[in-house]
């Protein structure tokens, strides 16, 4: 019989749930209605886990308010898709309640529940039935009617999990579209994993899921060059500062000097009591013994250079090399009143954006959702006091509201553009003549004025919105859904052009991506020309993958 949960066992469940959910990851996936090869649920769930998992598994002996803090710290900035950051609010309100406790029973999970599935609600502009914010309000539910009469946390989560495992059943019956696919709800899928691990761990269940737990990248431009990385300084040292109170600027200043006195290719980033440190150097004893004069350390980690010359590496070095030559950069770069960041998907479109003033490019978009790290990063790299946000996707607006309360000293706008289109007119519609304010209604109304289409191939057979789709049909998707399903990429531009040009539309633009050549991109533009005449037609290299073409029309 099990009656209370302590710390250490807390710190077990929550590996557990994380390292399910990694293997069933796959699984998860493959239960998306939506057939285009994004970036998916399960993975969403997975990365946003694992980023917190790494801080957790380095605690040794965490009392339960430094477990919940460093599990609600790392969901939060590790969280990528809707799907993940609804899931780092269930962790931040689960663990916000029990925080406040030495030891949990059925009660204060019960109540912990509750309070996570409060946070996440509220995290949620529109909130949907039959996703995995039904599962987890059904699962407090239950876990509070269960707990009244239930001391035993085994008999407690085994009830509760089969009321989860129920509710998951019954999504169909309350989104048509999972219905018509024959699918439960993947989110829903994914928490259900979670607990199903949890509980695992908490009984001693011994599993051996089979997975190797790496950290994903996202991919850096590859180096042509063949010539050797000359290695100054030997060991790539890398920690994070828990600091007990604020970090300043002055204490940040001091730090970058004398690290940057015994070492180079010096990063430092700071977010309230959280610092993180990267340097190459020949002393990391030094670096952590500086790191120790300002707080804890964790996530300490040392790589000798010399000894490592795998490939890998030396593309992370690079990696850390650009990403400390962009913080060099910003802190050179004369302050602005007014800044921009936008999630980009290709270096056609990367370029477009920074010729119309974006600041710093996100780059990930569909098939890698950015992080809330990684929006924070990108904050921290725009010397401006206000700075607009275009997600550019709609799986990554809540990442960029969930980044914005993370921030204190800038004031962040996130305008929530759901394509490469709206944010390239959102930033053509940008006036630096006007106020913040007013730049801000401007850009949203011109949102609204461009209808974009994309032409990619399906990575599942499904039915959709009557439509039956088979594994790389071409698919012609409108901001309205799947408008076309083809063979012939041309067909499918065409008939979803149809569904998107009315009588008082005068500009279709095109953006080919990395997979179509100029010359094919040229034709398809000629034969658009003669069918719609009254139209300027544009034609721009976007370098996009996934997405053969991106269309917008106004």
């Amino acid at each position: 019989m099990i009656n209370t949960i302590e710390a250490s066992m807390l710190k077990k469940m929550f590996l557990g749930g994380a390292y399910r959910l990694e293997a069933k990851k796959e699984y998860i996936n493959e239960l998306n209605v939506f057939p285009v090869p994004d970036g998916d649920t399960g993975t969403n769930m997975s990365m946003t886990m694992m980023a917190a998992s790494k801080d957790v598994v380095a605690l040794e002996s965490p009392t339960m308010a430094e477990l919940a803090k460093t599990i609600s710290s790392g969901t939060l900035r590790g969280a990528r898709g809707n799907s993940g950051v609804i899931l780092s609010q269930l962790f931040r309100g689960f663990t916000k309640e029990v925080a406040k406790y030495d030891t949990l029973n059925t009660k204060t999970i019960a109540t912990g529940f509750e309070n996570a599935v409060e946070t996440a609600y509220r995290a949620v502009m529109k909130p949907k039935e039959g996703t995995i914010l039904t599962v987890a309000k059904e699962t407090a539910l239950k876990a509070v009617e269960v707990a009244k009469q239930e001391e035993d946390l085994e008999k407690f989560g085994k009830i509760v999990l089969e009321h989860a495992e129920y509710t998951l059943s019954q999504t169909p019956e309350m989104l048509p579209v999972l219905k018509e696919a024959g699918v439960v709800d993947s989110g829903g899928q994914g928490l259900l994993e979670v607990l199903k691990g949890a509980f695992d761990a908490m009984i001693g269940k011994e599993v051996d899921y089979s997975v190797e737990i790496v950290k994903p990248t996202k991919s850096v431009p590859v180096m042509t060059s063949e010539e050797p990385v000359e290695i100054t300084f030997g060991y790539c040292t890398e920690f994070i500062i828990m600091s007990e109170k604020p970090f300043t600027e002055a204490m940040e200043q001091e730090l970058k000097e004398y690290l940057s006195s015994i070492g180079d290719s010096l990063v430092v980033v700071s977010d309230d009591e959280i610092v993180k440190v990267h340097v190459h150097t020949d002393h990391p004893g030094l670096a952590f013994e500086k790191g120790l004069t300002y707080g804890s350390l964790s996530r300490m980690k040392v790589d000798n250079m010399r000894e490592e010359h795998e490939e890998k590496l030396i593309k992370d070095a690079q990696k850390i090399a650009k990403q400390q030559e962009a913080m060099v950069k910003a802190t050179e770069l004369p302050h602005k009143e007014v800044g921009f960041i936008a999630v980009s998907i290709g270096k056609g479109v990367n370029d477009i954006f920074k010729e119309l003033g974006v600041d710093y490019i996100i780059e990930g978009g569909q098939t890698m959702n950015p992080s809330t790290e990684d929006m924070l990063n990108a904050i921290h790299n725009v010397n401006a006091d206000n700075i607009f946000i275009l997600p550019n996707n709609k799986n990554i607006i809540l990442a960029a509201e969930q980044a914005k309360e993370l921030v204190e000293d800038k004031n962040i706008i996130v305008l929530p553009t759901k394509t490469i289109p709206q944010g390239i007119t959102a930033m053509i519609g940008y006036s630096p003549e006007e106020s913040v304010k007013s730049n801000e209604t401007t850009m949203l109304d011109s949102i609204g004025l461009v209808k974009t289409g994309q032409i990619t191939y399906a990575v599942r057979d499904t039915s959709f919105d009557g439509k039956e789709i088979h594994v790389d049909d071409i698919m012609g998707i409108s901001d309205e859904g799947i408008q076309a399903v083809g063979s012939d990429i041309e067909a499918v531009v065409f008939d979803l052009l149809d569904t998107m040009v009315e009588d008082d539309t005068e500009i279709i633009c095109i953006y080919y991506g990395e997979d179509v050549t100029e010359e094919q991109a040229t034709q398809l533009t000629e034969k658009l020309e003669e069918k719609y005449p009254d139209c300027d037609i544009e034609l721009q290299y976007g370098g996009q993958p996934i997405y053969y073409y991106v269309l917008s029309v106004e």
